[in-house]
């Protein structure tokens, strides 16, 4: 009788059971790191976003904060000529997510919006946003700021549609 060399058909499946168990324990993990890494991107875009507005409001004190994320975004002339509609502070992708085309920004979609209020002239208040394009997929927390500066969560993952529901989010990390 002949000796034959190779895997039995019961070793396979053995081999390809364990596979399947370490996958089932490592995509779920790796689907959560994609999340905290898309989350700690939308945070940074926030504060960028923050930076922007207060850089805009100084640099344009007769239009206050910009009414929209495409005003503090570059314009189509290369070199960036900053004017009030197209500042140059922030980079061509995180301006185009305040197009209602735009595809957003890891897995975020971010808006700002700059308004007058106390019969002032000027755009005195703003609030921006980010949220997640899909819920528990690309992000499980959205996030807005203000004035303040102050970056804010809101652990439901819905949008702020206004600065006085931003104001009534917790701050990051507290």
């Amino acid at each position: 009788m002949r000796k034959q060399k190779g895997f039995s058909l019961i070793e396979l499946l053995i081999v390809v059971a364990i596979i399947l168990i370490i996958a089932a324990i490592a995509i779920p993990n790796l689907l959560r790191a994609r999340i905290a890494a898309n989350e700690s991107s939308a945070v940074a875009s926030l504060r960028t976003v923050n930076t922007a507005m207060v850089s805009y409001n100084s640099a344009y004190p007769s239009v206050g904060f910009s009414t929209n994320l495409l005003n503090l975004g570059p314009s189509a002339a290369s070199p960036c000529a900053a004017t009030s509609a197209t500042a140059c502070l922030i980079d061509s992708t995180l301006a185009n997510n305040g197009n209602p085309a735009g595809s957003g920004k890891s897995g975020f979609m971010f808006a700002a919006t700059g308004a007058a209020s106390g019969g002032s002239t000027t755009n005195v208040i703003y609030y921006a946003t980010a949220t997640p394009i899909v819920l528990n997929q690309t992000g499980s927390r959205a996030f807005c700021a203000y004035e303040d500066g102050v970056v804010r969560v809101n652990t439901a993952g819905t949008i702020a549609g206004s600065e006085a529901a931003c104001q009534g989010w917790n701050p990051l990390n507290q």
